[in-house]
């Protein structure tokens, strides 16, 4: 009996970490009617053009939703989920590495570094792409220690 209590003990702690993550994911994460990046399918970024996913193919990965173009781009994400979310929880990349805010992006601005997602604010005369392509070494390094602040 002491055996099972233990057991329950920590599944229950399991899993009260688990939905505390999802919890702290939702909370940071650039979501639109509680989806992704607007709606576009993250492996799309990888394969060609930011494509607009559908409902039909959707999935919630620790919380945060995402839409797929094809039934494929959905398995091929169910298999390597954190290679295809972007960086950031989808927040612009410069911004985050500039002030450590969070900005909203234009899901067709972006870069691919490192196999990894990137995207970026663009609207009203500023491409915060072209920004971050000027310093991306010390940008990343700060946008990278910008979002484990906000985690803690």
């Amino acid at each position: 009996m002491k055996h099972f209590m233990t057991t329950l003990l920590f599944i229950a702690f399991g899993l009260s970490l688990a939905f505390g993550q999802q919890a702290l994911r939702q909370k940071h994460f650039n979501l639109d009617k509680n989806l992704a990046i607007s709606g576009y399918d993250p492996v799309s970024y990888f394969i060609g053009t930011p494509r607009k996913g559908s409902a039909t193919y959707a999935y919630t990965f620790e919380g945060i939703t995402y839409h797929f173009y094809n039934s494929q781009n959905l398995s091929i994400f169910k298999n390597y989920p954190a290679k295809y979310e972007p960086q950031y929880g989808g927040w612009c990349a410069y911004a985050m590495g500039n002030t450590g805010e969070k900005v909203s992006v234009d899901p067709e601005t972006y870069k691919i570094i490192d196999n990894k997602l990137y995207l970026f604010y663009n609207k009203y005369f500023t491409n915060t792409l072209t920004l971050w392509n000027k310093d991306e070494k010390s940008l990343k390094v700060k946008a990278n220690a910008n979002w484990i602040k906000l985690f803690k």
